[in-house]
């Protein structure tokens, strides 16, 4: 259904009827209560859709959003994360004052562009007395290891982000600033690709200013950074999957080219920062941060920080790489600044700001300290630390307990807080499932450093508040995400990131992935098999409960080896679990997350690892994955509400959700070294799989009856028991079916069709040795595979006793088994240690961390 299809709807529909509050500037409404003539084409194309079919894209956007992959990290949430909340309804900037807007952010950036240079050089604003020195030399942000450390060009502050609101007057007023690791951009592009796939045609006939410009000039500017390289390599480095915006790092790393690396993907030796990817150390050129400065160089910075790499600082202070933004911007956020900025405005531009900023208020000054205690119920108070604990507090909406305790804070250090005006945001339309209602909104804008001057993103991120008298809004409060629209009055010329001109400085990034992301593709492969694994041998399990003529020995067998193949001991060893409810027993081996070995626990480290690799996987792929999340939730859910009445039908959907995400990676995933060690982390699991459950289950000859029971199970589970009949078209034998569970190379799912992949893979991977005899895992799988081959399943079928008499103990076949465990337990260690091992780097031999607070 076409946005702006004719309906008998008109803008005066229930859901449209707008009620905008009469105390608040609105976005959409005017002073008359008149409709502004850039909302009107918006408003009337959604009037001619209705509420339900709104409704129905604001679901498909916010599946969109989940099968991107798109979350936003809360930290006082008990989830890892949650998926990003966007509205759709944009909010709407015309094109003329969008200029007037431009205008001013670049003047701005151009201003803290020379706040910094001065900070870290000759520091006139405060011999001059512009800035009282304590205001820079007190504040844990300003680092004097980086003094006179300098970027190639005029430009040292790269990126910069402001938040503002509009004030009751209707012109813009600037709030805060930030320049550390600027957060925002990427998502701005995420809901901007959301909107043109759920409201095409409103989204083109608008004719919106279009946002890859910025991009391009963003990843020109990095290029350009380089320290005399013709083709840099440049690396976006993040603190990690837990970090609140991960899911912009990964996203800016896969939409600009770049590696995302953490901070022990890289090192620094012989003055210079190297990545090391399993084809050695590759040469970092240029480092686009997304951790706080103060974290980024254990040994000269923060001593006990994780997140850094040791030695940075002296590898930027000698130019040999470029960091983006530079370390020490993250002064510049010190929201003290703004109660000295028009001085400092004048002192360097010679003129007064085109946009304001919020009035603020130094409590380091006396005067402004007497004037926040007289205007105190006005205020908003804010640390001059930034930091995720750290909010801002409105003291109009504190108790007299509270607003006393904060008092006292702030008389205790005075020079630790800032006061400033409390501000009435306008108000902006947001959809709320059934009608438009208002919401305060703030928008966040990026310009990033060009060749002459700033280049300002054409509207940026905007955020509503969750409830209509919020007076904070922030994501970390739960705020919607808005796509801002900047009108053209006329269609934009498209752009991309594709190169333009001579192509000889874009040339792509040899694919070199950082050792971290390899090795959490192996283990996603091998947690991904032993899930399924699991999963589908666990289903067997509760089947064969439901089976009226298997005997007692066949069941307990087929228990205990639920618990011996899995590792849940003590399980059904216990014989206890065997005779009393054993359907509670297998259940907990699905559901109980914090037991080792069980099926929840697998899937969960598997998400954990394909966390840390998430730039390489597919859409389909991260789809596939959030509806494994789903469904072992589902689960979860009928088992508390009693209704799983059966638990092995139950299983099915997340069976095949497993086996459709081995399918997509198999199917589409680029035959990289990313590729193989997922697929010899899963071929290694499948063999360690394959021959505990043999060992578990074949090792002691049975009773005709109960073999056969035995051998049916096995074949079911492994998907070879149509296979089997097909083929020998007979019973049930244990030669046969150990034929085609071992040897049998046209099966992908017995031991040697195991083995002949990984021993394929371990022939091509790099650093090989460059002798010709065989080492380390290598050794291993070939006599794995030799030790398969040589076999005689006759001497396995074969008991120890005089005869095969049940009871007795298959010693052939379980020597076999047994080595092959360790053979192949034994290449996996070989593996990670040539590959993945790795040293801590060096730190400070003292505590520098000095308390602030």
């Amino acid at each position: 259904m076409s946005e702006t299809t004719s309906s008998s709807r008109t803008p005066t529909d229930s859901f449209l009827d707008y009620s905008p509050r009469a105390d608040r500037i609105d976005e959409a409404i005017d002073k008359n209560g008149q409709v502004h003539a850039s909302w009107q084409y918006l408003l009337t194309s959604l009037s001619g859709l209705g509420a339900e079919e709104l409704s129905h894209r604001q679901k498909k956007a916010l599946r969109i959003l989940r099968d991107d992959g798109a979350s936003y990290n809360v930290y006082d949430q008990s989830s890892k994360d949650s998926t990003w909340l966007l509205d759709l309804i944009p909010f709407l900037i015309d094109s003329t004052e969008w200029l007037q807007i431009e205008a001013g952010l670049q003047e701005r950036s151009e201003l803290f562009n020379l706040i910094l240079k001065d900070l870290y050089s000759e520091r006139e604003l405060i011999t001059r007395g512009i800035i009282p020195p304590e205001l820079v030399f007190g504040h844990k942000s300003f680092l004097r290891n980086c003094q006179n450390i300098k970027l190639p060009g005029e430009h040292q502050l790269i990126v910069h982000a402001a938040d503002m609101i509009r004030q009751p007057d209707g012109n813009m007023c600037l709030l805060a600033d930030r320049t550390q690791a600027p957060s925002g951009a990427g998502y701005a592009l995420e809901n901007r690709t959301v909107m043109s796939r759920v409201l095409p045609s409103l989204f083109r006939d608008s004719h919106v200013h279009r946002l890859a410009n910025y991009f391009q000039l963003l990843r020109q500017k990095l290029i350009n950074l380089a320290p005399s390289v013709a083709i840099p390599r440049i690396v976006i480095l993040t603190p990690g999957s837990y970090n609140e915006t991960y899911f912009e790092h990964s996203y800016l790393a896969d939409y600009l080219g770049f590696n995302l690396v953490q901070s022990g993907d890289l090192m620094v030796k012989n003055g210079y920062v190297w990545l090391k990817s399993l084809d050695g150390l590759s040469r970092v050129d240029v480092i686009l941060r997304r951790v706080d400065d103060y974290f980024c160089d254990p040994v000269e910075l923060k001593g006990d920080s994780q997140l850094g790499i040791p030695g940075l600082v002296e590898v930027a202070r000698r130019g040999n790489v470029a960091i983006a933004n530079p370390l020490g911007s993250g002064i510049l956020e010190n929201p003290a600044l703004l109660r000295f900025l028009p001085q400092i405005a004048r002192h360097f531009l010679g003129r007064e700001l085109r946009l304001k900023s919020v009035e603020t208020w130094w409590c380091g000054l006396q005067e402004d300290y007497n004037h926040v205690l007289e205007n105190f119920e006005h205020m908003v108070v804010k640390s001059v630390f930034r930091s995720p604990s750290v909010r801002s507090i409105v003291v109009s909406e504190l108790q007299e307990k509270e607003r006393s305790k904060l008092l006292e804070s702030i008389a205790r250090q005075p020079s630790l807080y800032v006061a400033q005006r409390k501000l009435i945001p306008s108000n902006t339309p947001v959809f709320n499932g059934n009608q438009l209602v208002s919401r305060p909104a703030l928008l966040r804008t990026y310009s990033v450093a060009s060749s002459s001057s700033y280049q300002v993103m054409p509207g940026g991120l905007t955020r509503a508040a969750n409830s209509e008298n919020s007076s904070l809004i922030s994501n970390q409060l739960g705020s919607m995400s808005k796509d801002t629209w900047v009108l053209a009055s006329e269609p934009e010329k498209q752009t991309s990131l594709r190169p333009q001109g001579s192509t000889e400085a874009f040339l792509p990034e040899d694919n070199v992935l950082p050792r971290r992301v390899v090795e959490n593709l192996f283990w996603m492969g091998r947690y991904a098999e032993r899930a399924e694994s699991s999963l589908r041998l666990i289903r067997m399990a509760l089947l064969q409960l439901n089976n009226t003529t298997i005997s007692t020995t066949a069941r307990d067998i087929l228990l205990q080896a639920v618990t011996q193949v899995t590792a849940t001991y003590p399980g059904f060893v216990n014989s206890d679990k065997l005779q009393s409810h054993p359907e509670e027993e297998l259940l907990s081996i699905i559901l109980d997350q914090e037991r080792t070995g069980s099926v929840s626990y697998c899937i969960q480290s598997m998400l954990t690892c394909a966390e840390e690799a998430k730039g390489l996987m597919s859409t389909d792929s991260q789809r596939v994955i959030n509806d494994i999340r789903d469904q072992l939730s589902a689960i979860k859910i009928e088992l508390e509400s009693n209704v799983l009445s059966a638990p092995a039908e139950a299983l099915n959907p997340l069976v095949s959700s497993m086996l459709a995400l081995s399918g997509i990676i198999q199917g589409s995933m680029i035959r990289d070294i990313g590729w193989r060690f997922l697929d010899m982390g899963q071929r290694i699991e499948s063999t360690l799989f394959t021959s505990n459950l043999l060992r578990s289950t074949m090792q002691i000859q049975l009773q005709e009856q109960d073999e056969a029971v035995v051998l049916e199970s096995l074949l079911m589970m492994m998907e070879g028991l149509i296979a089997y009949r097909h083929r020998y078209q007979g019973a049930l034998n244990t030669r046969n079916s150990l034929e085609l569970i071992l040897l049998d190379v046209s099966n992908p799912r017995s031991v040697l069709y195991q083995l002949n992949a990984l021993e394929q893979h371990l022939n091509n991977l790099p650093l090989a040795p460059h002798n010709k005899e065989l080492q380390g895992e290598r050794r291993c799988v070939a006599e794995a595979l030799s030790i398969i081959r040589l076999t005689r399943l006759g001497d396995l079928t074969q008991s120890d006793g005089s005869c095969d008499t049940p009871g007795h103990k298959r010693a052939n076949l379980d020597q076999l088994l047994s080595r092959l465990h360790y053979l192949l337990t034994e290449s996996s260690s070989l593996l990670s240690e040539r590959f993945f091992e790795k040293s801590q780097g060096p730190r400070q031999l003292v505590d520098q961390n000095w308390n602030f607070e």
